[in-house]
């Protein structure tokens, strides 16, 4: 971060190759449409840029930073986007985003995700952090195995596992 502070090409390139595609997948999820999060990720990297001496290794991990700094551009951005859409006309014409799902549906979201939370919360430890750092941190497998100095077949067989446990439906009571 402190080569893209001081504007270093090549470090904001090597940025965005490691951290693009998390970006966008995060955007993608936010936005309601693939021109949104593709504009979202455009304004992420600036702002990353533009922020980069801020960047303090002793507070967060770069990928936290980089996550936390795209989820306050994503969330600012769908404020926006509803505040000049709840601004116009109340009658006639539609909308030309998706209305929020209804409660009912956020609540079922909210569970299934708790739900998930819990799941991984019961894997082994290896497999837990396999998994939380492939699809919630966008890393690699070779990334994690790195960083864990484990071999990439151990890593990759852990995800393997976590994931078939995951898949497996829970037996909850009151369920045949």
């Amino acid at each position: 971060m402190r080569r893209v502070a001081s504007g270093d090409e090549s470090a904001i390139e090597e940025l965005y190759d490691r951290f693009g595609s998390l970006v966008y997948r995060m955007s993608l999820q936010a936005m309601p449409t693939r021109a949104d999060a593709e504009d979202a990720v455009q304004e992420i990297f600036v702002r990353l840029w533009q922020t980069a001496k801020r960047f303090d290794p002793k507070r967060a991990a770069l990928v936290t930073w980089i996550m936390l700094i795209s989820r306050r551009h994503l969330v600012d951005r769908l404020r926006r986007s509803n505040a000049r859409i709840r601004s116009g006309p109340m009658q006639g014409g539609s909308p030309d985003r998706t209305p929020a799902p209804p409660d009912a549906a956020r609540l079922e979201e909210d569970e299934r995700f708790r739900v998930l939370r819990t799941r991984l919360a019961e894997l082994p430890e290896l497999q837990r952090i396999v998994v939380t750092r492939a699809y919630l941190g966008g890393q690699t497998l070779r990334q994690i195995g790195e960083e864990l100095n484990t071999p990439i077949g151990t890593i990759k067989s852990a995800l393997s596992r976590a994931l078939l446990r995951l898949r497996e439906t829970p037996q909850t009571e009151g369920q045949p």
